[in-house]
């Protein structure tokens, strides 16, 4: 049996083991293996970046070993920006590609302008970043409203938000992979945005639009997870 290592790179303030319970959901095939950031979970103890290059070049260091065999990259809103970067990272390693790249819930690289504006340049005070919190409806109110609980997830919400808002593209040839990108009809980000995610890939592009806000990859996970396994599955055969 051909095995295929799917490396899952998490959203903002989130640790990568929001993807774990996929491992019970997937085939045997497919290795669910969620890449974690410094600053959270098992790696809490690290220091927490907010250089993108910086901190796909220390992931891309990290993961050569499961990119030495057959692998895609996922990520959801800034995991995706990071799984893009990680690709080029890998490459320049001399790295295999990956089988493919599935991008979610965020604009392309070219489009962060238009998409995030200059909000989030700055550090945001705790106020504004429970505001952002509470937009994106991802959160349970007394998640929010717990002081204890926000004052652990803040400081890593922050840095997140710095990496997306300091995010500048470089331009470099495309990737040579398929590339899907899967978005939430009620999220902000725009057709036009998911769109242009095609200009970074020679090989084949994708867009699949879920029901949900943000974090439909969550509200609409069976169908996200059979997305995913029919797009890899031809993939890995002929791996």
């Amino acid at each position: 049996m051909t095995v295929l290592n799917l490396l899952c790179l998490p959203y903002s303030g989130a640790s990568a083991m929001v993807y774990s319970r996929w491992r019970r959901k997937l085939p045997a095939w497919l290795q669910v293996r969620p890449v974690e950031l410094p600053g959270r979970g098992a790696r809490m103890a690290e220091s927490l970046h907010t250089d993108m290059q910086v901190l796909a070049r220390q992931l891309a260091s990290e993961q050569r070993l499961a990119a030495s065999a057959p692998y895609a990259l996922l990520g959801h809103s800034l995991g995706a920006l990071l799984a893009f970067e990680l690709a080029h990272e890998l490459q320049a390693l001399g790295c295999p590609a990956p089988l493919a790249l599935f991008a979610c819930g965020t604009a392309a690289p070219t489009r962060r302008e238009d998409y995030d504006g200059n909000n989030w340049r700055e550090p945001k005070s705790d106020a504004e970043l429970i505001c952002e919190l509470r937009a994106l409806q991802g959160t349970p109110e007394e998640v929010l409203a717990n002081a204890e609980l926000m004052s652990l997830t803040l400081p890593t919400l922050r840095a997140d938000f710095l990496l997306c808002g300091t995010y500048t593209y470089r331009q470099r040839p495309a990737l040579q992979c398929p590339l899907h990108v899967l978005g939430g009809v009620d999220d902000r980000a725009s057709d036009e945005q998911l769109q242009a995610w095609r200009c970074e890939t020679h090989g084949a592009f994708s867009l699949q639009m879920f029901p949900g806000g943000h974090f439909f990859i969550h509200e609409q996970e069976d169908r996200v997870l059979a997305a995913l396994t029919a797009s890899l599955q031809p993939l890995r055969l002929s791996a």
